[in-house]
């Protein structure tokens, strides 16, 4: 009855939060979705599947339905981008992360300080120096012509080169830290086994640093595939605008378009493309563990 009580009246604030917070509004942008464009802007409640049919067809001139792969495309690159990132991120952590947890304690402080003291500038000031840097007569630019490497340089920014290293630079502590928190945990004792067992250092690092740094890897990567894919600034100020992104669709559907159902439809694409990937990577985790079981 305690149990049945504390659950009740002692769990009602997260609950609260939860419901206000979450459940109410996702429920609000699905209902959105379903709504029909308003004349002048916003929408009326008027059930319609148009805000979805957009994302596939164009109405033509004679008002028949033509296929249009514009969002398609959107929808591709931001996928695309994004599991780029999150493998380049993946690629630099992880020895980061290994080294840093060799360290001593005071060091290792110093280090992690570092890595976060980026968070500690605004977002858009981070993304916007990549602009000076890649600009015109920018630092790399200069670099370049210094060593003689080019002497005529098209632009760097406004492609998703540009778009991929801001996202990389904007993401790669979030993959840092939780895979650094898995190998501070290893027991520096399987180590010494493997290598009195003759294992040499791609085997030890094959056969027992990264199983063990598994879950932290899988943390990093959610935590820089998911904000990868709602990302804005970067396709705004590094793309120009003219490489656009599925969190910059949706932006420009709720401000300047003011087609509020089809943004709500975009959204929801979005999250249930984060949806799906969690759901691959549970259902693989609960594979694995019924296997281990059964052995």
């Amino acid at each position: 009855m305690k149990k049945l009580s504390f659950n009740l009246w002692g769990l009602l604030p997260v609950h609260l939060i939860m419901l206000f917070g979450l459940i109410i509004p996702i429920g609000i942008v699905i209902s959105v979705s379903f709504a029909t464009k308003g004349a002048y802007g916003g929408f009326d409640y008027v059930f319609t599947l148009k805000a979805y049919q957009q994302i596939l067809y164009n109405e033509g001139w004679t008002g028949g339905l033509e296929f249009n792969p514009q969002y398609l495309h959107i929808i591709g690159r931001t996928l695309l981008l994004s599991v780029i990132t999150t493998m380049i991120c993946l690629l630099i952590s992880f020895p980061v992360a290994y080294y840093i947890a060799q360290q001593k304690a005071s060091r290792k402080a110093l280090l992690i300080y570092l890595v976060t003291l980026p968070f500690w500038v605004s977002m858009i000031v981070r993304v916007y120096s990549w602009l000076i840097i890649l600009g015109n007569e920018g630092v790399i630019e200069k670099i370049l012509r210094f060593t003689g490497l080019t002497d005529n340089i098209d632009s760097l920014l406004y492609n998703n080169g540009a778009m991929l290293l801001g996202m990389v630079y904007s993401y790669v502590p979030l993959m840092i830290l939780p895979i650094f928190a898995s190998i501070e945990k290893l027991d520096g004792n399987l180590i010494e086994a493997s290598h009195d067992l003759y294992g040499s250092r791609l085997t030890t690092l094959k056969r027992v640093i990264i199983p063990l740094a598994k879950p932290g890897m899988v943390a990093g990567s959610i935590l820089v595939f998911v904000p990868c894919l709602g990302s804005v600034l970067e396709p705004v100020l590094l793309g120009g605008g003219k490489n656009m992104m599925m969190g910059n669709l949706i932006t420009s559907q709720f401000g300047g378009a003011r087609n509020w159902p089809f943004g709500s439809a975009i959204a929801l694409v979005l999250m249930s493309l984060v949806v799906i990937a969690l759901v691959i990577h549970g259902l693989r985790a609960t594979d694995k563990d019924a296997r281990q079981e059964a052995l």
